[in-house]
């Protein structure tokens, strides 16, 4: 569960290490941001020499957090620490993703990431 404000981790070699969420999109008073969901964030950190700089303005798609996640079969999935991963419209901008990503992620639509996910949980 993420809301505004939070820095969270980037999980593609899009360049951008760490992002600041400043806007869940999904209507106009939501909140927070689970798995599956897009959000809308400011670059805080990034590697030199990469497409993305710092401070540019990015969409995301949050992959791992850490608050315990509900699936329908009545088990919880829960990570280490909350990730997002860049997105270019519907696809990843970077071409690797590190670490897991849950199931979800696919079923939401974003099979590209899915597919170059070393592990899905």
């Amino acid at each position: 569960m993420l809301q505004l404000r939070s820095i969270v981790e980037v999980a593609d070699n899009s360049g951008a290490k760490r992002v600041g969420i400043f806007k869940v999109l999904g209507g106009s008073r939501r909140r927070y941001a689970q798995i599956g969901d897009i959000v809308v964030a400011s670059v805080k950190v990034a590697e030199p020499r990469k497409s993305v700089k710092k401070k540019d303005v990015v969409r995301c798609v949050v992959v791992r957090q850490r608050n315990p996640y509900r699936r329908k079969d009545g088990t919880y999935v829960r990570f280490d620490a909350n990730a997002v991963v860049l997105l270019d419209g519907m696809e990843p901008k970077g071409g690797r993703i590190f670490g897991p990503i849950p199931r979800e992620i696919k079923e939401k639509g974003f099979n590209t990431i899915a597919s170059l996910a070393s592990e899905l949980v």
